[in-house]
Protein backbone atom coordinates (compact mmCIF):
# COMPACT_ATOMS: atom_id res chain seq x y z
CA UNK A 1 0.00 0.00 0.00
CA UNK A 2 1.61 3.57 -1.00
CA UNK A 3 2.52 5.15 1.91
CA UNK A 4 0.51 8.65 2.47
CA UNK A 5 2.54 11.74 1.26
CA UNK A 6 2.42 15.32 3.07
CA UNK A 7 4.68 18.17 2.32
CA UNK A 8 5.19 20.39 5.25
CA UNK A 9 5.57 23.91 4.59
CA UNK A 10 7.90 26.21 7.32
CA UNK A 11 9.72 28.83 8.61
CA UNK A 12 13.87 28.71 8.67
CA UNK A 13 14.42 29.00 12.43
CA UNK A 14 15.57 26.47 14.58
CA UNK A 15 12.44 26.51 16.51
CA UNK A 16 10.31 26.51 13.37
CA UNK A 17 12.42 23.55 12.29
CA UNK A 18 12.05 21.89 15.34
CA UNK A 19 8.76 22.14 15.50
CA UNK A 20 7.77 21.28 11.67
CA UNK A 21 10.56 17.97 12.57
CA UNK A 22 7.93 16.85 15.61
CA UNK A 23 4.94 16.89 13.37
CA UNK A 24 6.91 15.32 10.71
CA UNK A 25 8.08 12.02 13.26
CA UNK A 26 4.60 12.61 14.55
CA UNK A 27 3.05 11.58 10.81
CA UNK A 28 5.60 8.83 10.09
CA UNK A 29 4.90 7.04 13.21
CA UNK A 30 1.16 7.57 11.68
CA UNK A 31 2.66 5.96 8.41
CA UNK A 32 3.04 8.60 5.85
CA UNK A 33 5.92 9.82 4.01
CA UNK A 34 7.17 13.34 4.89
CA UNK A 35 9.00 15.95 3.37
CA UNK A 36 9.92 19.54 4.69
CA UNK A 37 9.98 22.89 2.38
CA UNK A 38 11.41 26.04 4.13
CA UNK A 39 9.65 29.94 3.41
CA UNK A 40 10.82 32.82 4.71
CA UNK A 41 8.22 35.19 5.82
CA UNK A 42 7.76 38.86 6.14
CA UNK A 43 8.13 38.53 10.15
CA UNK A 44 11.79 36.75 9.34
CA UNK A 45 12.55 39.83 6.87
CA UNK A 46 11.49 42.94 8.54
CA UNK A 47 12.99 42.89 12.08
CA UNK A 48 12.87 46.83 12.93
CA UNK A 49 9.56 46.89 14.24
CA UNK A 50 8.08 45.86 17.52
CA UNK A 51 5.75 42.70 17.77
CA UNK A 52 2.88 44.50 18.89
CA UNK A 53 3.19 45.96 15.52
CA UNK A 54 3.49 42.49 14.06
CA UNK A 55 1.18 39.63 15.80
CA UNK A 56 -2.02 39.01 14.63
CA UNK A 57 -1.09 40.05 11.13
CA UNK A 58 -0.11 37.32 9.79
CA UNK A 59 3.72 38.64 9.34
CA UNK A 60 4.91 35.22 10.57
CA UNK A 61 2.16 33.04 8.54
CA UNK A 62 1.62 34.88 5.07
CA UNK A 63 3.71 32.94 2.62
CA UNK A 64 3.05 29.63 4.22
CA UNK A 65 -0.67 30.22 3.84
CA UNK A 66 -0.30 31.46 0.17
CA UNK A 67 2.02 27.86 -0.41
CA UNK A 68 -1.06 26.29 1.29
CA UNK A 69 -3.44 27.79 -1.54
CA UNK A 70 -1.15 27.65 -3.99
CA UNK A 71 -0.97 23.88 -3.63
CA UNK A 72 3.19 24.17 -3.16
CA UNK A 73 2.51 22.20 0.21
CA UNK A 74 0.20 20.11 1.79
CA UNK A 75 0.33 21.18 5.70
CA UNK A 76 1.57 24.20 7.40
CA UNK A 77 3.20 23.95 10.88
CA UNK A 78 2.26 27.43 12.72
CA UNK A 79 3.13 28.18 17.02
CA UNK A 80 -0.43 28.74 17.30
CA UNK A 81 0.03 31.93 18.84
CA UNK A 82 1.56 33.65 15.73
CA UNK A 83 -2.21 32.69 13.77
CA UNK A 84 -4.77 35.45 13.22
CA UNK A 85 -8.14 34.12 14.63
CA UNK A 86 -9.83 34.33 11.49
CA UNK A 87 -8.20 31.40 8.75
CA UNK A 88 -8.10 33.03 5.47
CA UNK A 89 -10.19 31.77 2.90
CA UNK A 90 -10.04 28.49 2.06
CA UNK A 91 -7.46 27.20 4.81
CA UNK A 92 -8.58 25.70 8.37
CA UNK A 93 -6.22 24.41 11.62
CA UNK A 94 -6.99 20.63 11.08
CA UNK A 95 -4.99 19.87 14.05
CA UNK A 96 -3.47 21.15 17.31
CA UNK A 97 -0.47 19.60 19.04
CA UNK A 98 0.21 18.68 22.93
CA UNK A 99 0.35 21.95 25.18
CA UNK A 100 4.10 22.38 26.03
CA UNK A 101 4.45 24.28 29.61
CA UNK A 102 3.46 27.68 28.12
CA UNK A 103 5.27 29.62 31.06
CA UNK A 104 7.51 32.89 30.56
CA UNK A 105 11.03 32.09 31.02
CA UNK A 106 13.05 35.30 32.62
CA UNK A 107 16.76 35.05 31.47
CA UNK A 108 18.77 37.16 33.62
CA UNK A 109 22.33 38.49 33.51
CA UNK A 110 24.36 37.28 36.88
CA UNK A 111 25.73 40.08 37.31
CA UNK A 112 22.06 41.78 36.92
CA UNK A 113 20.67 39.20 39.22
CA UNK A 114 19.26 40.45 42.69
CA UNK A 115 16.89 37.03 44.10
CA UNK A 116 15.62 40.03 46.46
CA UNK A 117 13.36 41.75 44.08
CA UNK A 118 10.13 40.11 42.32
CA UNK A 119 11.47 38.01 39.00
CA UNK A 120 15.23 37.94 41.07
CA UNK A 121 16.80 40.88 38.35
CA UNK A 122 18.50 44.63 39.91
CA UNK A 123 16.61 47.68 40.52
CA UNK A 124 15.99 49.49 36.80
CA UNK A 125 17.19 46.84 35.06
CA UNK A 126 16.94 46.95 31.46
CA UNK A 127 14.29 43.87 30.11
CA UNK A 128 14.24 42.89 26.51
CA UNK A 129 11.04 42.36 25.19
CA UNK A 130 9.03 43.27 22.21
CA UNK A 131 5.74 42.27 23.34
CA UNK A 132 3.48 44.71 24.84
CA UNK A 133 1.82 41.73 26.98
CA UNK A 134 4.89 41.16 28.33
CA UNK A 135 5.56 44.29 28.96
CA UNK A 136 2.27 45.81 31.05
CA UNK A 137 2.43 42.61 33.13
CA UNK A 138 5.64 42.93 33.93
CA UNK A 139 5.64 46.98 34.75
CA UNK A 140 2.60 46.11 36.85
CA UNK A 141 5.13 44.68 39.25
CA UNK A 142 8.09 46.18 38.68
CA UNK A 143 7.76 50.23 37.82
CA UNK A 144 11.46 50.78 37.87
CA UNK A 145 12.26 48.49 35.17
CA UNK A 146 13.26 49.93 31.52
CA UNK A 147 11.71 48.07 28.73
CA UNK A 148 13.60 47.96 25.30
CA UNK A 149 12.74 46.45 22.17
CA UNK A 150 14.36 42.95 20.79
CA UNK A 151 13.72 41.08 17.64
CA UNK A 152 15.31 37.97 16.34
CA UNK A 153 14.66 33.95 16.26
CA UNK A 154 15.33 32.51 20.22
CA UNK A 155 19.42 31.66 19.79
CA UNK A 156 19.54 35.45 18.36
CA UNK A 157 17.90 36.50 21.56
CA UNK A 158 19.94 35.09 24.12
CA UNK A 159 23.32 36.04 22.02
CA UNK A 160 22.12 39.57 22.21
CA UNK A 161 21.66 39.08 25.91
CA UNK A 162 25.20 37.47 26.48
CA UNK A 163 26.46 40.80 24.74
CA UNK A 164 25.33 42.86 27.28
CA UNK A 165 22.38 44.83 25.76
CA UNK A 166 20.15 44.07 28.22
CA UNK A 167 20.34 42.54 31.76
CA UNK A 168 17.32 40.12 31.08
CA UNK A 169 14.91 38.99 28.52
CA UNK A 170 11.71 36.84 28.20
CA UNK A 171 10.97 34.36 26.09
CA UNK A 172 8.13 31.99 25.71
CA UNK A 173 9.80 28.35 27.92
CA UNK A 174 8.08 26.05 24.88
CA UNK A 175 10.94 27.84 22.86
CA UNK A 176 13.49 27.32 25.04
CA UNK A 177 12.63 23.74 25.70
CA UNK A 178 11.93 22.86 22.27
CA UNK A 179 15.87 23.89 21.38
CA UNK A 180 17.38 22.29 24.62
CA UNK A 181 19.86 25.17 24.99
CA UNK A 182 22.83 25.96 27.13
CA UNK A 183 21.59 28.12 29.80
CA UNK A 184 23.63 27.75 32.64
CA UNK A 185 25.76 31.52 32.43
CA UNK A 186 22.31 32.81 32.87
CA UNK A 187 20.03 32.86 36.11
CA UNK A 188 16.50 31.36 34.86
CA UNK A 189 13.44 32.15 36.63
CA UNK A 190 10.51 30.15 35.42
CA UNK A 191 6.90 32.87 35.70
CA UNK A 192 3.97 30.13 36.95
CA UNK A 193 1.64 31.29 33.93
CA UNK A 194 -1.09 32.24 36.62
CA UNK A 195 0.84 35.35 37.32
CA UNK A 196 2.24 36.60 34.17
CA UNK A 197 -0.32 35.26 31.84
CA UNK A 198 0.84 33.83 28.55
CA UNK A 199 -0.56 34.75 25.13
CA UNK A 200 -3.56 33.15 23.49
CA UNK A 201 -2.18 29.38 22.53
CA UNK A 202 1.31 30.18 24.04
CA UNK A 203 2.80 26.15 23.90
CA UNK A 204 0.91 24.94 21.07
CA UNK A 205 1.54 23.64 17.19
CA UNK A 206 -1.09 24.48 15.04
CA UNK A 207 -1.51 22.36 11.61
CA UNK A 208 -3.09 24.04 8.84
CA UNK A 209 -4.29 22.62 5.67
CA UNK A 210 -6.96 23.14 2.63
CA UNK A 211 -10.54 23.13 3.73
CA UNK A 212 -11.51 20.96 0.60
CA UNK A 213 -8.38 17.78 1.91
CA UNK A 214 -11.45 16.03 3.69
CA UNK A 215 -8.74 13.26 3.37
CA UNK A 216 -5.83 14.99 4.97
CA UNK A 217 -7.91 15.91 7.63
CA UNK A 218 -8.79 12.99 8.86
CA UNK A 219 -5.57 11.13 8.82
CA UNK A 220 -3.85 14.63 10.92
CA UNK A 221 -6.91 13.01 13.68
CA UNK A 222 -4.60 10.54 14.67
CA UNK A 223 -2.29 13.29 16.29
CA UNK A 224 -5.40 16.21 17.31
CA UNK A 225 -5.25 17.05 21.08
CA UNK A 226 -8.93 17.22 21.35
CA UNK A 227 -8.75 18.70 24.84
CA UNK A 228 -5.93 21.02 24.46
CA UNK A 229 -8.29 22.33 21.80
CA UNK A 230 -11.11 22.70 24.50
CA UNK A 231 -8.73 25.40 26.53
CA UNK A 232 -6.91 27.35 23.70
CA UNK A 233 -10.27 27.60 21.97
CA UNK A 234 -11.69 29.50 24.57
CA UNK A 235 -8.12 31.97 25.09
CA UNK A 236 -8.43 32.19 21.38
CA UNK A 237 -12.28 33.44 21.41
CA UNK A 238 -11.73 36.03 23.70
CA UNK A 239 -8.99 36.94 21.47
CA UNK A 240 -11.31 37.15 18.68
CA UNK A 241 -13.64 39.23 20.40
CA UNK A 242 -11.64 42.13 20.77
CA UNK A 243 -11.54 42.10 16.99
CA UNK A 244 -10.42 45.71 16.02
CA UNK A 245 -7.86 45.76 18.96
CA UNK A 246 -6.46 42.16 19.17
CA UNK A 247 -2.95 43.66 19.57
CA UNK A 248 -3.42 44.84 22.85
CA UNK A 249 -1.62 43.20 25.60
CA UNK A 250 -4.03 40.34 25.89
CA UNK A 251 -2.53 37.29 28.46
CA UNK A 252 -4.91 34.15 28.49
CA UNK A 253 -4.74 31.34 30.10
CA UNK A 254 -7.19 27.91 30.26
CA UNK A 255 -7.00 24.85 31.12
CA UNK A 256 -9.28 22.08 32.70
CA UNK A 257 -9.21 20.18 35.97
CA UNK A 258 -11.23 17.48 36.98
CA UNK A 259 -14.12 18.73 34.69
CA UNK A 260 -13.70 22.39 36.07
CA UNK A 261 -12.69 24.84 32.96
CA UNK A 262 -10.24 27.67 34.91
CA UNK A 263 -9.58 31.23 32.92
CA UNK A 264 -6.77 33.21 33.48
CA UNK A 265 -7.21 36.56 31.46
CA UNK A 266 -4.68 39.98 31.46
CA UNK A 267 -5.86 42.47 29.40
CA UNK A 268 -4.69 46.37 29.14
CA UNK A 269 -5.15 48.90 26.58
CA UNK A 270 -1.49 49.63 25.56
CA UNK A 271 1.64 48.63 26.96
CA UNK A 272 2.14 51.34 29.29
CA UNK A 273 -1.05 50.67 31.05
CA UNK A 274 -2.23 48.31 34.32
CA UNK A 275 -3.69 45.28 33.24
CA UNK A 276 -7.00 44.16 34.15
CA UNK A 277 -6.77 40.78 35.36
CA UNK A 278 -10.11 38.11 35.60
CA UNK A 279 -10.12 34.46 36.80
CA UNK A 280 -13.64 32.58 36.57
CA UNK A 281 -14.06 29.03 36.39
CA UNK A 282 -17.07 26.70 34.71
CA UNK A 283 -17.64 23.32 33.97
CA UNK A 284 -18.45 23.77 30.32
CA UNK A 285 -15.54 25.81 28.01
CA UNK A 286 -18.83 27.25 25.85
CA UNK A 287 -19.43 30.97 26.67
CA UNK A 288 -16.45 31.27 28.72
CA UNK A 289 -15.29 34.16 26.37
CA UNK A 290 -18.08 36.21 25.82
CA UNK A 291 -18.69 36.10 30.02
CA UNK A 292 -14.99 36.68 30.06
CA UNK A 293 -15.24 39.61 27.81
CA UNK A 294 -18.86 41.04 29.67
CA UNK A 295 -16.85 40.98 32.74
CA UNK A 296 -13.87 42.89 31.52
CA UNK A 297 -16.02 45.49 30.13
CA UNK A 298 -17.99 45.44 33.16
CA UNK A 299 -15.10 46.87 35.14
CA UNK A 300 -16.36 44.81 38.42
CA UNK A 301 -13.81 46.58 41.13
CA UNK A 302 -14.50 49.62 40.15
CA UNK A 303 -15.11 51.74 43.35
CA UNK A 304 -14.91 48.91 45.64
CA UNK A 305 -13.17 49.02 48.93
CA UNK A 306 -11.19 45.77 49.79
CA UNK A 307 -10.23 45.03 53.21
CA UNK A 308 -7.03 42.91 53.59
CA UNK A 309 -5.76 41.66 56.95
CA UNK A 310 -2.33 42.67 56.76
CA UNK A 311 -0.31 46.01 56.58
CA UNK A 312 -0.21 47.01 52.78
CA UNK A 313 2.91 47.96 50.97
CA UNK A 314 2.75 51.27 48.74
CA UNK A 315 4.09 49.37 45.93
CA UNK A 316 2.53 46.55 46.41
CA UNK A 317 1.01 44.35 43.05
CA UNK A 318 -2.23 44.26 44.86
CA UNK A 319 -2.26 47.81 46.24
CA UNK A 320 -1.10 48.86 42.48
CA UNK A 321 -3.32 47.00 40.74
CA UNK A 322 -6.74 48.21 42.75
CA UNK A 323 -5.84 51.63 42.43
CA UNK A 324 -5.49 51.21 38.37
CA UNK A 325 -9.06 49.90 38.93
CA UNK A 326 -10.64 53.01 40.74
CA UNK A 327 -10.20 50.74 44.05
CA UNK A 328 -9.14 51.13 47.43
CA UNK A 329 -7.37 48.39 49.52
CA UNK A 330 -7.74 48.64 53.18
CA UNK A 331 -5.19 47.03 55.38
CA UNK A 332 -5.08 46.41 58.67
CA UNK A 333 -3.19 43.64 60.59
CA UNK A 334 -5.02 42.25 63.72
CA UNK A 335 -1.49 40.74 65.13
CA UNK A 336 2.17 41.37 65.91
CA UNK A 337 4.94 38.40 66.41
CA UNK A 338 7.33 37.80 68.68
CA UNK A 339 10.71 35.96 68.96
CA UNK A 340 10.32 33.09 71.39
CA UNK A 341 14.16 33.19 72.86
CA UNK A 342 15.68 29.43 72.71
CA UNK A 343 19.03 27.28 73.90
CA UNK A 344 21.28 27.39 70.89
CA UNK A 345 19.96 26.16 67.60
CA UNK A 346 21.93 23.59 66.13
CA UNK A 347 20.77 21.92 62.77
CA UNK A 348 24.17 21.08 61.36
CA UNK A 349 22.77 17.43 61.16
CA UNK A 350 19.58 19.32 59.22
CA UNK A 351 19.42 18.92 55.35
CA UNK A 352 16.24 20.93 54.70
CA UNK A 353 14.23 23.77 56.71
CA UNK A 354 11.28 24.26 55.84
CA UNK A 355 9.70 28.15 56.23
CA UNK A 356 5.84 28.35 56.13
CA UNK A 357 5.92 31.87 56.68
CA UNK A 358 7.84 35.16 56.59
CA UNK A 359 7.35 36.06 60.56
CA UNK A 360 9.28 32.30 60.72
CA UNK A 361 12.13 33.38 58.39
CA UNK A 362 12.31 36.80 60.64
CA UNK A 363 12.21 34.77 63.86
CA UNK A 364 14.05 32.01 63.21
CA UNK A 365 17.48 33.66 61.76
CA UNK A 366 17.40 36.93 64.53
CA UNK A 367 18.96 33.54 67.01
CA UNK A 368 21.48 32.79 64.57
CA UNK A 369 21.00 28.91 64.49
CA UNK A 370 23.83 26.97 63.29
CA UNK A 371 23.17 24.80 59.94
CA UNK A 372 25.61 22.86 57.66
CA UNK A 373 26.83 23.89 55.26
CA UNK A 374 25.00 22.28 52.20
CA UNK A 375 22.00 22.76 53.87
CA UNK A 376 18.78 23.21 51.61
CA UNK A 377 15.98 26.39 51.87
CA UNK A 378 11.97 25.32 51.63
CA UNK A 379 9.59 27.89 51.27
CA UNK A 380 5.40 27.50 51.25
CA UNK A 381 5.22 30.18 49.02
CA UNK A 382 6.19 33.57 46.70
CA UNK A 383 6.53 35.65 49.81
CA UNK A 384 8.30 33.05 52.23
CA UNK A 385 10.59 32.81 49.31
CA UNK A 386 11.35 36.21 49.35
CA UNK A 387 12.14 36.45 52.70
CA UNK A 388 14.19 33.39 52.08
CA UNK A 389 16.03 35.78 49.59
CA UNK A 390 16.38 38.79 51.17
CA UNK A 391 18.49 37.18 54.12
CA UNK A 392 21.58 36.35 50.87
CA UNK A 393 20.37 32.58 50.55
CA UNK A 394 19.39 30.41 47.63
CA UNK A 395 15.73 28.83 48.18
CA UNK A 396 15.79 25.33 46.73
CA UNK A 397 12.15 24.72 46.51
CA UNK A 398 8.63 27.44 46.84
CA UNK A 399 5.18 25.97 46.10
CA UNK A 400 2.85 27.10 43.95
CA UNK A 401 -0.65 26.40 45.72
CA UNK A 402 -2.07 27.66 48.82
CA UNK A 403 -3.08 24.26 49.59
CA UNK A 404 -0.81 22.90 52.03
CA UNK A 405 -1.49 18.87 50.49
CA UNK A 406 -0.49 20.32 47.48
CA UNK A 407 2.70 22.06 48.46
CA UNK A 408 3.62 18.99 49.92
CA UNK A 409 2.84 17.17 47.18
CA UNK A 410 5.13 19.28 45.36
CA UNK A 411 8.12 18.99 47.64
CA UNK A 412 7.44 15.29 47.85
CA UNK A 413 7.89 14.77 43.45
CA UNK A 414 11.02 16.84 43.82
CA UNK A 415 13.08 15.62 47.15
CA UNK A 416 13.58 11.64 47.45
CA UNK A 417 12.65 10.05 50.58
CA UNK A 418 14.82 10.37 54.41
CA UNK A 419 15.40 13.49 54.26
CA UNK A 420 15.62 15.33 57.96
CA UNK A 421 13.71 18.34 57.96
CA UNK A 422 12.98 21.22 60.31
CA UNK A 423 9.77 23.50 60.13
CA UNK A 424 10.47 26.61 62.07
CA UNK A 425 7.29 28.02 63.41
CA UNK A 426 4.37 29.80 65.66
CA UNK A 427 3.73 28.48 68.44
CA UNK A 428 -0.01 26.58 67.80
CA UNK A 429 0.37 27.08 64.13
CA UNK A 430 -1.25 24.92 62.12
CA UNK A 431 1.07 21.57 60.72
CA UNK A 432 -0.58 20.07 57.18
CA UNK A 433 2.48 20.26 55.18
CA UNK A 434 4.74 18.68 58.20
CA UNK A 435 2.18 15.93 58.97
CA UNK A 436 2.20 15.41 55.02
CA UNK A 437 6.32 15.04 54.78
CA UNK A 438 6.67 13.51 58.38
CA UNK A 439 5.19 9.95 56.40
CA UNK A 440 8.49 10.12 54.11
CA UNK A 441 10.56 12.28 56.27
CA UNK A 442 12.07 12.91 59.69
CA UNK A 443 10.77 16.41 60.22
CA UNK A 444 11.03 18.42 63.54
CA UNK A 445 8.82 21.23 64.42
CA UNK A 446 10.42 24.42 66.30
CA UNK A 447 8.28 27.40 68.11
CA UNK A 448 10.72 30.45 66.74
CA UNK A 449 8.05 33.22 67.56
CA UNK A 450 4.24 33.43 68.93
CA UNK A 451 1.81 35.54 67.39
CA UNK A 452 -0.40 37.76 69.80
CA UNK A 453 -4.02 39.48 68.93
CA UNK A 454 -3.61 43.51 68.87
CA UNK A 455 -6.43 44.71 71.43
CA UNK A 456 -9.37 46.55 69.75
CA UNK A 457 -8.93 46.18 66.01
CA UNK A 458 -11.66 46.37 64.04
CA UNK A 459 -13.45 45.66 60.75
CA UNK A 460 -14.15 48.79 58.29
CA UNK A 461 -16.76 48.30 55.91
CA UNK A 462 -15.82 47.05 52.94
CA UNK A 463 -17.11 45.06 49.66
CA UNK A 464 -14.62 42.00 49.90
CA UNK A 465 -12.91 41.07 53.24
CA UNK A 466 -9.23 38.73 52.66
CA UNK A 467 -7.94 37.01 55.56
CA UNK A 468 -4.48 35.89 55.56
CA UNK A 469 -4.05 34.18 58.59
CA UNK A 470 -6.18 31.90 61.16
CA UNK A 471 -4.47 34.35 63.34
CA UNK A 472 -5.60 37.02 62.14
CA UNK A 473 -9.33 35.63 62.16
CA UNK A 474 -9.16 35.04 65.70
CA UNK A 475 -7.86 38.64 66.38
CA UNK A 476 -10.87 40.06 64.53
CA UNK A 477 -13.27 37.80 66.34
CA UNK A 478 -15.24 40.12 68.47
CA UNK A 479 -15.94 41.85 64.82
CA UNK A 480 -16.75 39.08 62.07
CA UNK A 481 -20.13 39.71 62.94
CA UNK A 482 -20.59 42.86 61.16
CA UNK A 483 -19.34 41.49 57.76
CA UNK A 484 -22.01 41.70 55.27
CA UNK A 485 -20.52 41.20 52.05
CA UNK A 486 -17.92 38.51 50.41
CA UNK A 487 -15.37 37.10 52.40
CA UNK A 488 -11.68 35.77 50.63
CA UNK A 489 -9.13 33.37 52.62
CA UNK A 490 -5.39 33.28 51.27
CA UNK A 491 -5.10 29.43 51.58
CA UNK A 492 -7.20 26.11 52.88
CA UNK A 493 -6.08 26.98 56.64
CA UNK A 494 -7.43 30.37 56.94
CA UNK A 495 -10.58 29.31 55.41
CA UNK A 496 -11.09 26.50 58.35
CA UNK A 497 -10.53 29.00 60.74
CA UNK A 498 -13.54 31.65 59.08
CA UNK A 499 -16.09 29.07 59.02
CA UNK A 500 -15.71 27.50 62.83
CA UNK A 501 -16.54 31.31 63.32
CA UNK A 502 -19.84 30.55 61.25
CA UNK A 503 -18.33 32.85 58.30
CA UNK A 504 -19.19 32.02 54.95
CA UNK A 505 -15.95 31.66 52.41
CA UNK A 506 -17.08 32.69 49.30
CA UNK A 507 -13.50 32.07 47.43
CA UNK A 508 -9.97 30.35 48.69
CA UNK A 509 -6.63 32.13 46.56
CA UNK A 510 -5.70 29.68 44.33
CA UNK A 511 -1.48 30.89 45.14
CA UNK A 512 -0.98 32.62 48.33
CA UNK A 513 0.15 35.67 46.68
CA UNK A 514 -0.94 38.89 45.53
CA UNK A 515 -1.95 37.76 41.70
CA UNK A 516 -3.78 34.68 43.75
CA UNK A 517 -5.54 37.41 45.97
CA UNK A 518 -6.76 39.43 43.28
CA UNK A 519 -8.09 36.59 41.14
CA UNK A 520 -9.85 35.34 44.23
CA UNK A 521 -11.43 38.98 44.63
CA UNK A 522 -12.78 39.66 41.02
CA UNK A 523 -13.74 35.80 41.15
CA UNK A 524 -16.00 37.04 43.95
CA UNK A 525 -17.61 39.99 42.30
CA UNK A 526 -18.34 38.56 39.20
Amino acid sequence: MEKFKITIGSRGSDLALWQAHHIKDRLIALGADVEIKIFKTQGDKIQHLSLDKLEGKGFFTKELEDALLNNEVDLAVHSHKDLPTVSPEGLIIAAVSEREDPSELILIRKEAADATLEFGFKKNAIIGTSSARRKAQLCSFRNDIIIKDIRGNVPTRIQKLREGNFDAILLAKAGVSRLQLDLSDFVVVDVNPKKIVPAPAQGVLALQIRETDTQLLEFLKGIHQAQVQACIGIERKLLNLFEGGCHMPLGAYAIEENGTYKFWVSKAEDADQIPQRLYMESNSPDGMAEKALAILNANVLKGKNIFISRNTDDVSFLKTSLAAEDSNLIGITGIHTNTIALPKLDFSDTHIIFFNSKNAVQHFFTQNPILKEDVKFAAFGPGTEKAIAKKGLKVDFSGTSSDPAKVAAQFLSKFADGKRIVFPKAIQSLQSVSSILSRHHFVEQVDVYETISIENVFLPEADVYIFTSPSNVTAFSDTLHTIKNKVVAIGPSTAEALTLKDIKVHAIAERADDTGLLDAVVNVLI
